[in-house]
């Protein structure tokens, strides 16, 4: 009977499961809401529901699945399996994720921070190749991370390993929503592009479709701000620029402390592809110490949505 382990990405709007081999292989996938209404008491018992009547469909044994692994926003006590608090699935109090799992559905379950298990995802079956020692950085709506070292989460003394998007970078730059001025937050993020090419956009005279967008008053994307800049948009071109600038000091100064054999670029913003990364390249090589730039390489994801439940699979096999 060949085990099998269950992945499950638990995010504010969708909840994704997978069932996936030893290998790493996603066998089967499904997705439900998340029913984060009245306080998201709902959440674990549809994630319960849905993973025995997807165990049922398949004719899959409890027995024959090794552990369920869970990958959830917000602080996750590491001991007990708990999730402290996680506004955005409206977790404003402890919620016993592994105790309830474990009780209705009799498998072993590990619970890790969502940022967390995507980079065991792209460590594993990703762009960071099995490598031992990986950074994973998601470029979304936030700055998030992961840090891998000896093929280990790195969680820190309280759990914050990991929060690059929270690296000051700029000490007279944007305040962040953490309380802090000028965090990688603030420029890198999705919101903070837009923020970037909006300020931009008042301090430039010249010709610019996406100056006329600002000035319009049309709502843009950080997309909409690389599709411009690749067309040689000025005003585009200079605030993805001063972005990738910014990420590649980032990443240098993560170089110099880990040197890590990869770090991962993920995320809705890593969508533009190599028109990102060989600017960030080139930022890298700029600030980075001469041995990091030869032994640390900067590449892509290419799990897209399927890292978070991939890597709370593996979380099965780590243990």
């Amino acid at each position: 009977m060949d085990k099998k382990l269950i992945g499950v990405d638990l995010g504010g709007t969708t909840t994704k499961f997978a069932i996936v081999n030893l290998q790493g292989n996603v066998q089967q996938r499904w997705s439900i809401q998340t029913n984060v209404l009245e306080n998201g008491n709902q959440i674990i018992p549809d994630i319960i529901s849905s993973i025995n009547h997807h165990l049922e469909m398949y004719q899959l044994p409890a027995e024959q699945i090794l552990g369920i692994g869970i990958g959830t926003p917000g602080s996750v006590d590491y001991k007990t399996g708990s999730v402290t608090s996680a506004y955005n699935l409206s977790w404003d109090h402890r919620v016993a994720v592994k105790e309830q799992l474990e009780a209705a559905t009799k498998i072993p379950v590990l619970v890790e921070n969502d940022a967390n298990v995507a980079a065991l995802g792209e460590r594993w079956q990703g762009a960071g190749n099995n490598a031992a020692n990986v950074v994973f950085v998601t470029l979304g709506t936030g700055v998030g991370g992961g840090i891998i070292t000896h093929g280990q989460i790195v969680h820190g003394h309280g759990g914050s390993a990991g929060e690059i998007g929270h690296m000051i970078i700029e000490p007279s730059g944007y305040r962040c929503t953490c309380g802090n001025q000028g965090c990688l937050e603030t420029v890198a993020s999705a919101t903070g592009i837009v923020h970037v090419a909006r300020d931009a956009a008042q301090e430039y005279a010249g010709d610019s479709a996406l100056k006329a967008l600002l000035d319009d008053g049309q709502n843009i994307t950080a997309k909409d701000v690389f599709d411009l800049a690749k067309q040689n948009d000025v005003l585009a071109l200079h605030v993805v620029n001063h972005v990738c600038n910014q990420l590649g000091l980032a990443f240098s100064i993560i170089g110099v402390t880990l040197n890590p054999q990869y770090i991962v670029i993920g995320g809705g913003v890593s969508n533009a592809g190599d028109f990102l990364l060989d600017r960030v390249q080139q930022a890298f090589e700029k600030y980075a110490f001469a041995d990091i730039g030869h032994t640390t390489t900067l590449t892509l994801a290419t799990l897209g949505n399927e890292a978070g439940v991939i890597g709370a699979a593996s979380l099965v096999l780590d243990k």
